[in-house]
């Protein structure tokens, strides 16, 4: 060593040691390093733990919010699948609720033309029947116009004095000529 270190050492009282490791340093190193281990399992377990207990609870709880949130993903996909299938139901329902009303309203049409043929058939026949019964009414009055003219005019005859047989002629060829046809028209 040289006289300036020697020098050194010895006014600082440390002796020979360069760095002063005298059994006292050592003895404060390891009664610190006991202290800061001491402090260290204190602090571990007063601050640590409770953060590690923190960060996992927190951790958990991501965990749960993320399982939550994918089965609600998964609940909605499976309610929007329910929704579109009943919204397809409810056009097909629509579709066949449209399609029966087609339907009725065509029978309601059919059976109205029906109804208004049946009606129209019935008419035609009451008209055809009261036409007839005019008709048997008109020959009724012609006939009784006929037998009032004959009567008239075999009153007439018998006026002029004619025999019966020449009566009952005249009549019948009257008869005769005004003919069958004058009845049936």
């Amino acid at each position: 060593m040289s006289g300036v270190m020697k020098v050194a050492l010895a006014q600082s009282g440390l002796g020979d040691y360069i760095f002063g490791l005298d059994p006292q340093l050592i003895v404060d190193a390891l009664i610190t390093l006991v202290a800061m281990i001491a402090l260290f399992l204190l602090l571990s377990y007063l601050l640590f733990d409770p953060v590690r207990n923190m960060l996992e609870k927190r951790k958990t709880t991501i965990q749960e919010q993320m399982e939550t949130a994918a089965r609600e993903k998964e609940a909605g996909m499976a309610f929007k699948e329910e929704y579109d299938a009943k919204l397809k139901a409810v056009d097909k329902e629509a579709e066949e609720i449209l399609s029966e009303t087609r339907r009725k309203a065509l029978k309601k049409e059919a059976d109205i033309i029906n109804e208004a043929k049946e009606e129209a058939a019935r008419i035609r026949e009451r008209a055809s029947r009261e036409v007839e019964l005019e008709k048997n009414r008109v020959k009724d009055e012609v006939k009784q116009e006929i037998i009032s003219v004959a009567s008239a005019m075999a009153g007439k005859i018998v006026a002029s004095s004619l025999d019966e047989n020449k009566q009952s002629q005249l009549i019948a060829d009257t008869l005769e000529e005004m003919g069958d046809e004058t009845w049936l028209s």
